[in-house]
């Protein structure tokens, strides 16, 4: 389900499960750790991007489907998988690239969100909905977007489970391009390769001095994040709110 390719001294990780719109199940979250682990250990890498096959989605977020399924040790067994894919991402030290169109929804926004860089297609529909499913945004999502937008938007986004597209996100500074779906793996590439006439390891170094720039340990906010999930998981609201995503109707929230 997911592929690394090099193009001269830019790796290209592709997701590969457009039947599902590219949802991430288990299965995928371990594809892609190892993928972004091989890409941290490679020299020749300069520069990462992560990009998907299909139309349709780049990434549709958590397989609803899959979780429909679960038992609760199912819940905390595949956390473990989505909090490791999460983390090996954001240690990748090469500049990371997230090439999205169609829709990048929940944990597909999130992937976004771990990168440094988001190029986007015209019309890309983007969100954290999460809570409209009984869960939160647990992929980094409730500490990286804030740095990104800023607390108020965030918050306004992260409430509402709100959705905006490419151009609204652009504006709000998450987005570096816009492009035709057409010339969206073009552009991207030609970034990296942009980034690619830089010193690597002067690029590596900048990275590491602008995350540090911002006075805070982004991994004690994504522990902080995980205890919420863990109080949120046990939910019967969490048990409704993907019910009735499968079943195709409003959830009906008990506030338990």
């Amino acid at each position: 389900m997911v592929k690394l390719e090099t193009e001269d001294q830019v790796g290209i990780v592709s997701i590969d499960r457009p039947e599902a719109l590219n949802a991430l199940s288990g299965a995928l979250a371990d594809e892609l750790t190892e993928a972004f682990r091989e890409v941290g250990s490679r020299p020749d890498i300069w520069v990462m991007i992560l990009r998907a096959e299909g139309e349709k989605a780049f990434c549709v977020g958590a397989d609803l489907k899959e979780r429909g399924t679960f038992e609760l040790e199912d819940f905390y067994s595949n956390r473990r998988q989505i909090r490791g894919l999460f983390q090996q991402l954001r240690t990748v030290p090469q500049p990371t690239i997230c090439s999205v169109f169609g829709f990048a929804l929940g944990g597909g926004f999130e992937l976004a969100l771990n990168c440094d860089i988001i190029t986007a297609a015209e019309g890309t529909i983007l969100g954290l909905p999460e809570v409209r499913v009984g869960l939160l945004p647990a992929g980094g999502g409730t500490q990286l977007l804030p740095r990104k937008v800023g607390e108020a938007k965030a918050k306004e986004l992260i409430f509402q489970g709100r959705r905006f597209d490419a151009v609204e996100g652009q504006q709000m500074g998450l987005i570096a391009q816009v492009v035709p779906r057409e010339e969206l793996d073009t552009a991207s590439l030609a970034m990296a390769r942009d980034i690619c006439k830089s010193s690597p390891v002067a690029v590596r170094e900048a990275k590491r001095a602008i995350e540090s720039a911002f006075g805070y340990n982004i991994e004690d906010g994504i522990e902080a994040e995980h205890e919420s999930w863990e109080r949120v998981i046990v939910t019967q609201d969490r048990k409704e709110g993907i019910d009735a995503f499968n079943d195709k109707r409003e959830p009906e929230w008990g506030n338990r």
